[in-house]
């Protein structure tokens, strides 16, 4: 029984001062993205939960610039599920709904500029309640 104790711990400290495979360091990396992929997708879920509840008027481009700037936050994956959301949202509403092309093209323009790092209250109305 000492032996395999000793053997784990052996390996153990062996594991934690080599370096890791190209394999590993890769699933590492890949299960990174994931994750941010995933807090990304909820970060635009969020987002577009605020908007319904707040239902203001002329700050639909605020909380898309929130959600993505937050979602790219979170890192590569987080931007690529921000950019993979909003495109759909805007492909889907460009041709159900009556606004028009210019406003597709403002709300994407605000969608790439939260995901570029940039201030989402650049786009926030006045007297858009606090709580958002």
């Amino acid at each position: 029984m000492r032996l395999w104790v000793c053997i784990a711990l052996l390996s153990t400290v062996l594991c934690a001062s080599a370096d890791r495979p190209a394999i590993v360091q890769g699933m590492i990396r890949g299960g990174q993205f994931v994750r941010d992929a995933a807090g990304g997708a909820w970060d635009m879920f969020r987002a577009y939960r605020d908007m319904r509840e707040a239902n203001y008027r002329g700050a639909d481009k605020y909380f898309h610039a929130r959600g993505n700037y937050d979602a790219a936050r979170r890192g590569p994956g987080g931007a690529w599920a921000a950019r993979v959301i909003s495109d759909a949202r805007e492909n889907w509403q460009s041709g159900v709904s009556g606004r028009g092309a210019e406003d597709t093209r403002l709300d994407q323009e605000a969608n790439a500029w939260g995901r570029r790092g940039g201030d989402p209250n650049r786009y926030r109305p006045k007297g858009l309640p606090s709580k958002y």
